[in-house]
């Protein structure tokens, strides 16, 4: 072998697990964004579920796309197809689970709305109207009070 042969093979070898750690490093981090679908609750990169064959899978499966070079959203996307949008760590905010990040925020304001609104058409209802009748003439009410009047003498 020549010289310039040797330095470019020892070249080569040298830059191989330099693109190699940062296509891991890469994984990492798309790793990061998804969830273990073991039903552990954990991470993608961090499951330490014994026995956990999906983890093991889908690490297998992130590290050979990112080999391949596909792109972070195709990768997370081909994950969604797969497995599902629980996979994702933060699911996008779009449909129900939009309502998901909404409804803890609106169903207090709602309820919260509904009782001062409750509330005040029972006191609207509790106010006392004047009592209403027919008209008495000043007359009769003259009337009433002398008789009222010759009954206490008595």
């Amino acid at each position: 072998m020549s010289l310039a042969s040797l330095a470019l093979l020892t070249l080569a070898l040298s830059l191989t697990p330099a693109l190699h750690a940062q296509q891991t490093e890469r994984a990492k981090r798309l790793g990061g964004k998804m969830m273990c679908v073991c039903s552990c609750n954990q991470i993608l990169t961090a499951c330490n579920h014994v026995g956990c064959s999906y983890s093991h899978t889908m690490l297998k499966e992130l590290d050979e796309r990112v080999a391949r070079g596909d792109s972070d959203d195709l990768i997370l996307q081909s994950f969604v197809q797969e497995y599902g949008p629980t996979v994702l760590v933060d699911p996008p905010k779009t449909g129900f689970t939009g309502l998901v990040w909404v409804i803890p925020v609106v169903a207090p304001l709602l309820a919260l709305y509904l009782v001062w609104e409750l509330v005040r058409r029972w006191r609207h209802r509790a106010t006392l109207a004047p009592a209403g009748g027919p008209q008495l003439s000043s007359d009769l009410i003259d009337r009433a009070r002398r008789e009222a009047g010759s009954q206490a003498n008595e």
